[in-house]
């Protein structure tokens, strides 16, 4: 199935896609920092910034349903400018079958031309899965951020990572 599938940058008419499969990972309430999707128009605007101002929003499209995407966000700051943060996410019948890998090296491929140097997020110390997918597309480990989540009072260290890209 992961070979059926397509990669290519977000566009105004992926954004109601998006937003449902945003809010369908925020719901599994484990993987994200959002618990639901913002309201769709806080995701448009959101969507449009990211393509008009640059920055990296790919998205996974089996036929023409979206099924993942990733993100790397330009800081805003001049001094941070050279810096972005990662955000991804997959439906769950698409996970385990390389889609991931390819989604996320795609989009550092993207941040690179890009002029970025540095790439940072923060993975919930419970999801190996994830963590393991970092670490084999070249991210390390830079520190932990102690009960940084919590759902429903269970709290979850926060593994802080980063990719530097020169």
């Amino acid at each position: 199935m992961a070979g059926d599938i397509r990669i290519e940058p977000m566009g105004e008419t992926h954004i109601e896609s998006f937003h449902r499969v945003l809010d369908t990972v925020a719901r599994e309430r484990k993987y994200l920092t959002l618990l639901e999707a913002p309201p769709l128009e806080d995701t448009r605007k959101f969507a449009l910034s990211s393509i008009t101002t640059g920055n990296v929003h790919l998205v996974a499209l089996h036929g023409d349903e979206l099924v993942g995407w990733c993100d790397i966000r330009r800081h805003f700051f001049p001094s941070h400018a050279h810096c972005g943060s990662l955000g991804m996410g997959l439906l769950p019948g698409y996970r385990g079958q390389g889609l991931g890998r390819r989604l996320i090296e795609a989009a550092i491929g993207v941040a690179r031309e890009a002029g970025m140097i540095r790439i940072e997020f923060g993975v919930h110390a419970d999801n190996a899965r994830a963590i393991r997918l970092y670490e084999r597309v070249g991210f390390v480990r830079e520190g932990v951020s102690r009960d940084a989540f919590c759902v429903d009072g269970a709290y979850t260290d926060v593994i802080n990572m980063a990719l530097i890209l020169r």
